[in-house]
């Protein structure tokens, strides 16, 4: 029924519409979330062939080949391996109907036309992208900055513990494991619900 509204919604072209919250569970997206995780959707776009879902974690696109065919094709977008970047909204015209969503995440491109009602909804979403790739940006200078910080500490405990094989080798081993919960933990954002919660208006 919901997917039969929406279509009817679109009128011929494959301009999207954004889905209530209280929608979420009607839509195909849904069943691909990790809910063991506390996944949780919190925007979504549709059209009559495509949904755009945006989880705290990734980008869900369910691509459609085309409006009439029941073929999709499921494509994830985890933040903490694809940064997102050139986040635009391009506004309609005077006799346009739609708007329009441009971003990249990892090497993708994606242009979302938009029902142009939905021009404040919209805003909340360019606002939380932008974010999240600012945030993307400083978590990879950290990053970097560790794994600079322990090539210059691994050569200075090499050559003031040569004497000692142990001490280097223990030494070693902390500075491991210091990298990896730098590398992995403090400097590698997985969860964006807060920003999500910030900027997102339901």
């Amino acid at each position: 029924m919901f997917k039969k509204f929406a279509a009817e919604a679109l009128g011929l072209s494959d301009i999207g519409i954004i889905v209530s919250a209280k929608d979420y569970d009607k839509v195909d997206a849904d069943d691909y979330l990790f809910h063991e995780d506390q996944e949780r959707i919190f925007f979504l776009i549709k059209s009559k062939k495509d949904e755009y879902c945006f989880t705290n974690f990734a980008l869900i696109h369910v691509d459609g080949e085309s409006a009439i065919s029941s073929k999709r094709v499921i494509k994830r977008y985890d933040y903490a391996q694809y940064p997102i970047a050139n986040v635009t909204i391009e506004t309609a015209g005077t006799i346009d109907l739609d708007i329009e969503l441009k971003f990249t995440i990892g090497d993708h491109v994606f242009s979302i036309d938009v029902r142009k009602d939905h021009i404040e909804q919209l805003k909340d979403i360019y606002k939380a992208l932008h974010t999240i790739g600012k945030l993307q940006r400083h978590d990879e200078q950290g990053r970097s900055n560790a794994m600079s910080a322990a090539s210059v500490l691994g050569s200075m405990l090499k050559l003031n513990s040569a004497s000692d094989p142990a001490a280097v080798s223990a030494h070693y081993r902390s500075l491991l494991d210091e990298l990896i919960e730098s590398v992995l933990q403090r400097h590698l954002r997985k969860d964006f619900s807060s920003v999500f919660e910030k900027y997102i208006h339901a």
